[in-house]
């Protein structure tokens, strides 16, 4: 490609079409069922980045026009306790999506949280039932928010992935694996890779569409991209006081078709993302 620029996929300006398409939907919502979507946050302690995460939402709730509640519960809270919150919300018919924010305290096991969580109330979609939906590739249940964001990014600008050699690196539940399930959901050919991987360099070099969600920053380097790639960096560090990606963005950016900034690409559309589930969330519940 000789040093072109690429295009910027822009995650900022899609999550904020998808906001205003949303907050439309809302509206019509609250006509249809006499109130708005209403999503549920529980924190459990204090950690800073949860903090801010948690906060984002709420923003988010209130700019689009959605009830959200938020839950702050004191760091020694125990399992039991969660739990029996998480039954409460469960039942009560004024919410509509339940987000328990990670990480939890030491004492609490993050499995037995997502398997409480009523599966039509998952809107992070860690339940095994929504994690089965998003295995046979369907559409009933919630997908998870980061991985979904990014299948809509590779959509809006209208980038092929049925047919594409696609690297995944990152297996979480969070992010590697769902990703990989709903790459492979599109029609692609789809390569998964961790930390432990023999010569990650020659996998990643192999891939049309490239997605990066291990947590080390500059981890991918130019010679590790081939040329045209489509590079998408679902990671967030913060190296010299600045938040960057996994992708040394700098020099594997003239390579590629197309990239994702850090920030302003992947991460804005993550809570978009979970905006579309709180929304599903509220016509789900009212079939009962």
């Amino acid at each position: 490609m000789d040093n072109k620029t690429p295009v910027l996929l822009d995650g900022k300006a899609l999550s904020a079409k998808v906001r205003a398409e949303l907050s439309a939907e809302a509206k019509k919502n609250a006509e249809k069922y006499g109130r708005p979507p209403c999503l549920v946050v529980i924190l459990v302690g204090e950690d800073p980045a949860s903090q801010i995460y948690v906060r984002n939402k709420e923003k988010a709730c209130e700019d689009i026009g959605y009830q959200s509640r938020m839950i702050v519960l004191p760091t020694e809270t125990s399992e039991d306790e969660l739990l029996a919150l998480i039954d409460e919300l469960n039942a009560d018919k004024g919410v509509d999506g339940i987000l328990v924010q990670s990480p939890l305290p030491k004492q609490i096991d993050a499995h037995k949280v997502a398997v409480r969580i009523a599966p039509e109330k998952d809107v992070d979609a860690f339940h095994p039932a929504n994690v089965g939906l998003i295995a046979l590739g369907r559409n009933d249940g919630f997908k998870p928010c980061t991985p979904a964001g990014v299948i809509r990014l590779l959509k809006e600008y209208n980038i092929p992935i049925a047919g594409k050699d696609c690297v995944v690196v990152g297996r979480s539940n969070i992010v590697g694996k769902p990703m990989a399930l709903l790459l492979i959901s599109e029609g692609a050919t789809v390569t998964v890779c961790n930390s432990k991987t023999k010569d990650l360099g020659k996998k990643t070099s192999e891939a049309d569409i490239l997605v990066v969600a291990v947590g080390k920053a500059g981890l991918i380097t130019a010679d590790m991209v081939k040329e045209g790639a489509v590079v998408v960096d679902v990671g967030m560090n913060r190296s010299e006081g600045k938040l960057c990606g996994d992708v040394a963005f700098d020099e594997v950016a003239p390579k590629c078709s197309y990239i994702t900034p850090v920030p302003g690409g992947v991460g804005p559309m993550t809570i978009a993302m979970l905006m579309e589930n709180a929304l599903k969330s509220q016509e789900l519940n009212q079939r009962d």
